[in-house]
């Protein structure tokens, strides 16, 4: 009998070992090709290129988010998660094959020394910055705190070049784009993605607002982030407890996880905003506050990235993010949205169909339904978030003629030029954003002109279509005006105003909450 049992525990580890086996022999064979490469293949080969190559091979075979980071590529993704960067302090753009200051960082090395915008950068250290791509400026500015870096600028007016020797220091790279009052007791704050800092700026930006008695969080536009601070956010609505996100996976343990603390104990209404291309960490925020009934999700469905990556270095600098699990949001609704394994661009075509009317609407009789938790609405599964209150994009003014002047370039070549011309004047009459939004409007001559810079660019004038754009050219121009004379903020205050779009319904339904009938969901216990 015992023997018996010997036997039959040892053939229990026989598939096992059979496994064991055939991925051994898979590495033996990818081994095999690459020494034969390298060792008999008719002309030189570099097989850093290859070698690169056959493992995106591998993980396009996969699901779609399973991906390779080159090491120089991991090096922003780095910057962008820790929240900084060492450099000079500068926004800039590329015109014409020049750098051009756009903005100094208040309080940074470049403007420190003297730097302002408008001023074009010719030469850093020994080398002719005249002729950069946008990605080769980072690499000459950037560099240890504390090293030193020397530039040339010309500047309008100034009959030499100026030089200046600038010391790095840390530039910190903000998540929170805005946060201002949107109307009386209504808070507004904008996050654009999810790193290392966002949870303390955001913290900090509510604080700054004194607290407001409701709140609209504008998740559209975030590709998501570090799932940490994706839970720390969602706690800082939620009860000590709450559930927030769980996964679970082959190879890794289902795990659960809650809201730590009664976070910034807030009690008013909430408005979430989200669009198809809120992500991965937007979609555990906006579900867990939808499936708590803690507030409104409004806009359109939400991008459905759901699977969880981990992260692993490859030793030279690069990187793999594998996927190790799926996110279930805490009604148990799946994030991630179906997909075929090595079918990634139909993947990524089927996300741009689901905002096809007719498809959603086929969509949402067939997406599964649950029931939140504690008043019991319908909610609806099927991959992504789905808005409690659907706004679609307002798309008034943007024809084909409009979109060609943006992505051609011409809108941000006419307004560097036109900053310019005027930064000086508008400082001296609008020394604070509200006097600007209140003072300036954008003429017709403006409008005139950039159709004339169009038509220089290949862009033929439509007139038609000129007129039929003008409201929002004004708008956005007047906004790209705003950011580079108060920052980022400017540009989304006066977006914001400016449209009929999911902010505007947020506002809307915050002011009326109570006259509509909304339940008052109550952040903590």
């Amino acid at each position: 009998m015992r023997l018996f049992l010997m036997i039959l525990s040892l053939l229990s580890f026989l598939p096992l070992a059979a496994q064991e086996l055939s991925s051994m022999q898979q590495m033996q064979k990818l081994a095999q090709v690459y020494r034969y490469l390298s060792g008999l293949y008719v002309d030189e080969v570099d097989m850093a290129p290859l070698t690169e190559s056959a493992i995106r091979g591998m993980l396009e075979e996969l699901d779609p988010h399973s991906a390779y980071i080159g090491a120089e590529e991991m090096k922003g993704v780095e910057e962008s998660f820790e929240g900084e960067f060492s450099g000079i302090g500068v926004e800039f753009s590329i015109l014409r094959d020049t750098v051009r200051v756009v903005n100094t960082i208040a309080g940074g090395p470049a403007e420190r020394v003297g730097v302002l915008p408008n001023d074009r950068i010719v030469r850093i250290d020994t080398v002719d910055a005249v002729g950069f791509r946008q990605t080769d400026v980072p690499k000459h500015l950037r560099g240890k705190t504390g090293t030193r870096v020397e530039i040339d600028v010309v500047r309008p007016g100034e009959p030499e070049r100026l030089h200046f020797v600038i010391v790095r220091d840390k530039i910190p790279l903000n998540t929170v784009d805005a946060a201002y009052l949107a109307a009386d007791g209504i808070g507004y704050i904008k996050v654009n993605r999810f790193g290392r800092t966002t949870i303390s700026e955001f913290r900090d930006a509510y604080e700054k607002l004194g607290r407001p008695g409701s709140l609209i969080l504008d998740l559209r536009g975030n590709g998501g982030g570090l799932m940490d601070q994706a839970i720390e956010m969602a706690g800082f609505f939620l009860p000590r407890g709450a559930t927030i996100v769980s996964t679970e996976g082959r190879a890794v343990p289902a795990m659960s996880f809650r809201a730590q603390s009664n976070g910034g104990d807030v009690h008013g209404p909430l408005v979430v905003l989200i669009d198809e291309t809120s992500a991965s960490a937007s979609e555990i925020v906006s579900g867990a506050v939808q499936d708590w009934d803690r507030g409104l999700v409004v806009g359109r469905p939400s991008f459905g990235k759901g699977l969880v990556q981990r992260q692993i270095g490859l030793g030279d600098g690069s990187a793999v993010r594998i996927t190790v699990a799926r996110y279930h949001t805490p009604s148990g609704r799946v994030i991630q949205r179906p997909y075929e394994k090595g079918k990634r661009r139909e993947y990524y075509l089927d996300h741009l169909r689901r905002y096809d009317g007719a498809v959603r609407d086929s969509l949402d009789a067939a997406a599964p339904a649950y029931r939140t938790l504690r008043t019991g609405r319908t909610v609806y599964g099927g991959g992504g978030i789905w808005p409690d209150v659907i706004v679609e994009s307002d798309t008034t003014g943007f024809t084909t003629y409009y979109a060609d002047l943006i992505r051609r370039g011409v809108v941000n070549e006419y307004v560097i030029s036109y900053m310019d011309d005027h930064r000086a004047a508008l400082e001296r009459e609008y020394p604070t954003f509200e006097a600007f939004d209140n003072g300036y409007t954008v003429p017709d001559a403006m409008l005139a002109a950039l159709a004339a810079l169009g038509a220089e660019r290949g862009v033929k004038t439509d007139e038609k279509a000129l007129e039929e754009s003008a409201p929002l050219m004004r708008i956005q121009l007047k906004a790209l005006v705003a950011q580079r004379l108060f920052g980022t903020e400017a540009f989304y205050r006066v977006m914001n105003a400016g449209r009929k779009d999911a902010f505007s319904k947020a506002v809307t339904l915050l002011k009326d909450w109570e006259r509509q009938g909304l339940p008052l969901l109550e952040g903590k216990n």
